[in-house]
């Protein structure tokens, strides 16, 4: 028998056979996913000390919320079990889900430490310290302001960004293309950059006719700066031998800069984005704290001023979400525009 014979007449193995983790999933034997089992124990272990061990007495009512507290974590325990036990083709756990397995396991140890040093031990003395469910409260009771005052402070933060990073922008350009801009703008902005925006609220408020111009004016500053000193950084740094292909080509002097200069500089004017959100946000609830009558900040300083602290700590808790999802989403942004420079740009 030939060599060609032999292999038309060996056995032809059925796809099971050939990927052994199909035929094993198929036959039932799967590999249970470990951390997903122990963060559902974790969050069962919350429940169980939520809901069995009673509250310690306090002077005012009882925590509110605290039996739907535990029940929401019974809740998420289940969940985390079925899905760390079920097999894979019914599960069908999600690769994100997975990756935060880990953090599932420390976000009920830690809801679980501040819950015993709060509710049940008094460790951390009430009212300044309130357990998890107290938030569950606020949110509940008080979702209406706790909403107006986060619309409030999202339009601030768009209106200031936005009018600081196009300022910034095009002073940035015109520092990094011009020598003469940037011998008579930059020492302005190595003596005016590194003052806090907040210290110059006594004379915005001469100078705008309301604390909302007034908050709008010191966000703008704050992200201008560092927009503008890493844009012009940017420009400056761009590879000569881009810009003469360019003339080679018969480019003119726009095409220089818009096609050029600013595609070449937009790694470092993100940065100088990312820079600029930093100092907005400071810069917002402070601005909120002393003259704007709205926003998170205002409802911060509102909450300290009635010894509300579970609402002081509902509202850092959205402040952090709110200005953590605005991060994510340049980072987003970012990584769209600069899509075409991914083999070139490390980020």
């Amino acid at each position: 028998m030939t060599t060609a014979e032999n292999i038309l007449s060996a056995p032809t193995l059925a796809p099971r056979e050939r990927n052994p983790s199909v035929a094993a999933t198929a036959a039932g034997n799967y590999a249970p996913w470990w951390t997903g089992l122990a963060a559902g124990l974790a969050w069962g272990v919350l429940a169980v000390l939520t809901g069995a061990w009673p509250n310690k007495p306090l002077g005012f009512s009882e925590w509110a919320y605290t039996t739907e507290f535990a029940w929401f974590a019974g809740l998420v325990s289940v969940a985390l079990l079925a899905l760390g036990l079920a097999p894979e083709r019914i599960a069908a756990v999600p690769a994100k889900l997975r990756a935060a397995g880990p953090w599932l396991i420390a976000l009920a140890l830690g809801l679980a430490v501040w819950e015993v040093f709060t509710a049940k031990l008094g460790t951390l003395p009430p009212p300044f310290f309130a357990p998890p469910q107290s938030l569950a409260e606020v949110y509940i009771s008080d979702w209406r302001r706790l909403l107006e005052s986060a619309a409030h402070s999202l339009q601030l933060l768009g209106l200031g960004i936005g009018i600081g990073a196009s300022v910034g922008f095009l002073i940035g350009v015109l520092m990094g293309w011009s020598r003469r801009a940037s011998y008579w703008v930059h020492p302005v902005l190595r003596v005016l950059g590194p003052l806090p925006t907040t210290a110059l609220l006594p004379i915005s408020f001469y100078f705008f006719p309301s604390s909302w111009s007034t908050a709008i004016f010191l966000i703008a500053v704050g992200t201008a700066f560092p927009v503008a000193i890493l844009t012009a950084s940017g420009v400056a740094s761009v590879n000569k031998n881009y810009y003469d292909v360019a003339r080679t080509m018969g480019a003119s002097p726009w095409f220089l800069v818009l096609r050029v200069a600013i595609p070449a500089a937009l790694p470092q004017v993100f940065v100088g984005l990312f820079m600029g959100l930093g100092h907005a946000f400071a810069t917002l609830v402070v601005a909120e704290m002393l003259g704007v009558k709205a926003g998170l900040g205002w409802y911060l300083t509102w909450a300290q001023g009635w010894a509300a602290y579970p609402n002081m700590y509902a509202a850092l808790l959205v402040m952090a979400l709110l200005f953590s999802g605005l991060i994510s989403l340049l980072f987003l942004v970012r990584d769209r525009v600069l899509s075409w420079q991914k083999g070139i740009v490390k980020w």
